[in-house]
């Protein structure tokens, strides 16, 4: 296995860990996840930081171990520069699809993954694989 597939497999692991509602439910362990510089625009299009997405984090759909789970698809990355990988995927919860968009980078002299951005983008019920 290649450094490229090794850093585009981390990342895929930290954005998995990161839907599982264990994690979503820690702070300890998103706090992990997260780079402290992380911005996220969610589906909604509001704009989170890291402190307001650590806060929120645990109280968000998807972090109650008895309910429902966001579910991943086609889960994709691309290493775009040594440190830095995009990573693009969909998924499905509670009925509504949004495509996702991440960057995941890992900083010189350390070895954890962290996520520095996150975007969602909500698709339209109907919407297919390759409609706006």
């Amino acid at each position: 296995m290649n450094e490229e597939t090794t850093d585009v497999g981390a990342a895929i692991a930290g954005e998995l860990q990161l839907l599982d509602p264990t994690v979503r439910a820690s702070r300890s362990l998103a706090e992990q996840l997260l780079d402290p510089e992380f911005v996220e625009v969610g589906a909604s299009g509001r704009r989170w930081t890291y402190e307001e997405m650590l806060a929120a984090l645990p109280e968000m759909s998807g972090a109650d171990a008895d309910g429902p789970r966001v579910e991943p698809s086609g889960m994709t990355g691309a290493v775009l520069a040594p440190g830095l990988v995009h990573l693009t995927y969909e998924t499905v919860f509670g009925g509504n699809r949004a495509r996702r968009s991440s960057l995941w980078r890992r900083k010189r002299g350390e070895t954890a993954w962290r996520m520095y951005y996150h975007q969602a983008t909500p698709v339209p019920a109907g919407g297919g694989q390759n409609e706006p």
